[in-house]
């Protein structure tokens, strides 16, 4: 579950990054328009996304409760709040394809107009993803300290997940407060692919032998 959650927020990403050009309403509005399957697909992939994140989320929790039943709890309750932001949030991108329907009510606006409110949910979209971080952030220390107090798990993925906190809390923070220096979000943005890789490899190996 945890590596389907992966690769469907990978193609989500991959998908948007190949259609909106951010500053750039009219190419975004073009590249939509010529690929609006591919767009949807990607706000689909988004939303499957965090149905397979929580319910990843609940199977950790299962494994886990006999090790701390209420860390387990908290850190199952903090990944459910970020699926509903997350979730939430997608509704921008739905939001901004509907500018591009050419509904009767639109006519009202201008083509620019149409593009630029478009990009503007596209840009709300952004600024929400990165909110959904201090959720999917702070649920890694209790899971990551779980993991790590647990004796059937390796120590070392309970670390990485430790520090997999660290990094996308900092993520977090470097994109509200240093918006300019994204060059620094980096180092951190490297070690949480390869904790969250790493655990989900993990598990399916685990799930494979069993």
């Amino acid at each position: 579950l945890y590596l389907i959650y992966i690769v469907a927020t990978m193609f989500a990403n991959v998908s948007r990054t190949k259609l909106v050009v951010f500053g750039d309403a009219i190419a975004t509005a073009n590249n939509i328009l010529a690929s609006e399957w591919l767009f949807r697909i990607g706000f689909v992939s988004d939303v499957l996304a965090g149905v397979f994140f929580l319910l990843a989320a609940w199977a950790l929790y299962v494994l886990l409760k006999p090790v701390n039943k209420n860390i387990a709890l908290l850190f199952l309750l903090l990944n459910l709040g970020g699926v509903a932001v997350e979730c939430i949030n997608a509704l921008n991108l739905f939001a901004a394809l509907q500018f591009f329907s050419g509904a009767n009510y639109l006519n009202v606006f201008q083509t620019g107009q149409l593009q630029a409110m478009a990009m503007s949910f596209l840009n709300s979209y952004t600024n929400g993803f990165m909110i959904t971080q201090i959720f999917f952030s702070t649920w890694l220390l209790p899971l990551g300290y779980l993991v790590y107090k647990s004796h059937f798990l390796p120590r070392l993925l309970g670390i990485l997940l430790i520090l997999d906190f660290f990094a996308i809390l900092s993520w977090f923070l470097q994109f509200f407060l240093l918006p300019d220096y994204g060059i620094l979000s980096y180092p951190g943005l490297a070690i949480s692919f390869i904790a969250e890789f790493s655990i989900s490899l993990w598990l399916l190996i685990k799930a494979v032998k069993n």
